[in-house]
């Protein structure tokens, strides 16, 4: 079985998913990153691969992601690509009619047009938390409901509660406040919902032309109750992807294979040793010059594979060393 290999290393969570030539999901892991992308990588690369039969054979890597020049430097991957184009390539391997994307995940929102299969236009959020998964899983939390429940609660409420949500402090303070005022926590929950998709039209979404078909992904498309609030006020069918949870590392991988299987050629990855390998990250001040560059050294058993961080390109060599599969 030749399969591609594609990692979207994000704030929030670390996605990895293994596709057959079909582009069909052989496996996929969702895991909190905690801080550690490195060591949360190694420990999905195991995972991963006590999923995959004996006779299976990575022959393309790519990453993305907020940390995805790390993981590239750590897997030797043959593609590192932005969220945008990684969520894009997997929404079209979905529907390749697809022309709004809406990404919501734990740290940030994006929205990503479509025309004939090109991304013409995008905007991200990345200022604010509100409607993000981060800030549902903390009001779930506060509220005594499980994340996954959040969704169900909304729906059973006979009317929503309006909720100010343009700002992820505000909206807290409203909830606690209409708390207090004796509203039903379904309600609230449902104006929450109402209020974050507000929130991502009015903000994220403002001024761009939103058609049909819609895909809606990210950890957040779970919500059924942020999704019907989508559906109400587009007045359109929204579209959640089997695996819309991992979109990002799914395109990664997509995009991974295009570049060498597509192509003919061989990958570069490193292979499923790279898992129990030394690898460190430290950083350290340049001061050849007045730009004083924080530079960031990647190192694997002690090997520097490669430099970045500094301006002039002093450091950023580029070396790769070659770390032996078993």
């Amino acid at each position: 079985m030749r399969l591609a290999l594609g990692v979207d290393v994000g704030s929030v969570s670390t996605n990895l998913v293994a596709v057959d030539e079909q582009g069909r999901v052989q496996s996929k892991l969702y895991l909190r990153t905690q801080g550690n992308p490195i060591r949360v990588v190694q420990e999905g690369l195991k995972e991963l691969k006590a999923t995959l039969p004996p006779d299976a054979e990575i022959v393309a890597c790519g990453t993305t992601g907020s940390g995805r020049r790390l993981a590239g430097h750590l897997l030797a991957a043959d593609s590192v690509k932005n969220e945008i184009t990684a969520h894009a390539m997997a929404a079209l391997s979905v529907n390749p009619q697809v022309r709004t994307v809406f990404e919501i995940g734990g740290q940030d929102s994006k929205i990503i047009i479509l025309r004939d299969g090109v991304v013409v236009d995008f905007a991200m959020n990345t200022i604010c938390a509100a409607g993000t998964g981060s800030f549902l899983d903390r009001q779930a939390a506060r509220l005594g409901v499980h994340i996954s429940e959040l969704g169900d609660l909304a729906l059973s409420a006979k009317q929503a509660t309006r909720i100010a949500g343009r700002c992820a402090v505000f909206a807290e303070s409203d909830m606690v406040h209409k708390q207090q005022m004796g509203h039903p926590v379904a309600e609230i929950v449902r104006g929450l919902c109402d209020a974050l998709v507000r929130n991502y039209l009015g903000n994220v979404a403002k001024g761009k032309d939103i058609e049909p078909p819609i895909i809606f992904q990210g950890g957040v498309a779970a919500n059924k109750g942020i999704r019907q609030a989508f559906v109400s006020a587009l007045q359109q069918e929204i579209e959640v992807p089997e695996h819309y949870d991992v979109m990002g590392a799914l395109g990664a991988a997509l995009l991974a294979e295009r570049a060498t299987v597509h192509r003919g050629k061989a990958s570069s990855w490193r292979g499923f040793a790279v898992a129990d390998a030394d690898c460190q990250a430290v950083s350290h001040d340049c001061n050849g010059c007045s730009n004083c560059c924080e530079v960031v050294e990647f190192r694997i058993a002690n090997a520097s594979i490669a430099c970045w961080g500094d301006r002039c390109g002093k450091w950023s060599h580029g070396k790769v060393a070659e770390v032996a599969d078993s």
